[in-house]
């Protein structure tokens, strides 16, 4: 086996980080957004709505494409859409130029992330689960640093403020490029002729069955997640009457839960089977869901993390899981997933917005709390290292 190449996954996990950090430019300008457009809950989900829409159509064609012929600079390209979306962000005066450019952000996204979850896996040495969880926690971190930075900048400078930004976007092309020409080295093509003999362990039905199970659990993540990174802040500013800057901090301890959890949940697949981390991260946090909306200021908080972390585990360990059940389409499934729980936690967004406009934001909390409870579909995921191995 060889060597993990931990310079080319580092450097993925820290673009991942820049890029996810953009991206949190969306939810972090909401309060500013909300006041100055007097927009409702509802076109705030609208906008996560169209960031996420973008990315979940476009990253399954994306990995497709990819895993016929590699494009190897891809990932530079997509950051340069990703460059476009946040100048037009920093300079949208209306509605609708927000939508267009939370739209520019989302299409950088769907090429970014199927392609860098490939080189990934071609770095991993054959440690998938560790490779996968060093990639996406730079997204988990990078999604943690948001809250910080609307406190710090965003609520200083404004709208406006964003538009620095953009040298974030310009460091992470150059260092796309540079993981571009070491991508080119490697040969994707043999290295996916060789991964492709090892067959699928499962018969083909069983194998679309276990696909539509993991999605659903993508599912019940994801709208549980979208009701904490879009509502959060409104949530503790209307039950705890938190100031904009405490509650953007108190989201940050969530997010920064959830980069922990992530960079657990791979390598903790790869020892103990990672059928055992999707059944324990789902259905685990039912526990503190249940407790969260009727819990006072410190439990909320407190309670916050346990459920960050051990949700955060479930998507480097499902993700990898997916791949091994669809040897020789890395791409495609990366894409598949990672383009699902976009759209999931877009329609979540603009669900729950929905939801809290017609009731209030305590109501939705409430109705998300039993979201965990689908976790209890992982009792019918086949084991699939047993599998193989027999």
């Amino acid at each position: 086996m060889q060597n993990t190449a931990l310079t080319v996954l580092f450097g993925l996990s820290f673009c991942h980080l820049l890029n996810d950090m953009m991206q949190s430019l969306l939810p972090a300008l909401y309060p500013i957004l909300k006041t100055r457009y007097d927009l409702d809950f509802g076109q705030i989900g609208l906008i996560t709505l169209a960031f996420q829409i973008t990315a979940s159509l476009l990253q399954p064609l994306v990995g497709m494409a990819t895993d016929k012929k590699p494009r190897h600079y891809s990932l530079a390209v997509g950051m340069g859409f990703t460059l476009v979306g946040i100048l037009m962000l920093a300079n949208a005066d209306s509605f609708a130029l927000l939508l267009i450019a939370a739209a520019m952000i989302g299409t950088g996204s769907s090429i970014f992330h199927p392609e860098a979850s490939r080189v990934a896996r071609l770095a991993s040495g054959g440690r998938h689960g560790f490779a996968q969880s060093v990639f996406q926690v730079g997204g988990n971190a990078g999604s943690a640093i948001g809250p910080l930075i609307a406190a710090f900048v965003i609520l200083p400078l404004g709208q406006s403020g964003a538009a620095w930004f953009a040298l974030a976007a310009l460091l992470g092309i150059i260092l796309l490029f540079s993981i571009g020409n070491w991508y080119r080295a490697q040969h994707p093509p043999q290295a996916r002729k060789r991964t492709a003999h090892t067959g699928e362990a499962l018969p083909r039905a069983k194998v679309q069955k276990t696909i539509a199970i993991l999605l659903t659990l993508i599912f019940s993540k994801q709208f549980y997640l979208a009701s904490i990174s879009s509502f959060y802040t409104f949530y503790l500013m209307d039950r705890f009457a938190l100031s904009i800057r405490d509650a953007q901090l108190s989201l940050f301890l969530f997010l920064g839960a959830v980069a922990v959890g992530t960079i657990a949940g791979g390598p903790i697949g790869d020892r103990i089977g990672r059928r055992q981390v999707i059944w324990v991260s789902i259905l685990g946090i039912l526990p503190f869901t249940l407790v969260l909306p009727y819990a006072n200021l410190f439990w909320t908080l407190a309670l916050s993390v346990p459920i960050g972390l051990v949700l955060a585990s479930a998507f480097p360990a499902i993700l990898v899981y997916a791949q091994e059940l669809l040897p020789g389409r890395v791409g495609m499934v990366a894409g598949l997933f990672f383009g699902f729980a976009f759209g999931m936690a877009g329609i979540g967004a603009g669900a729950l917005g929905a939801l809290a406009d017609a009731t209030s934001i305590e109501f939705v909390y409430r109705v998300c709390s039993f979201l965990p409870m689908i976790g209890l579909l992982a009792v019918f995921l086949p084991n699939i290292e047993r599998a193989r191995a027999r």
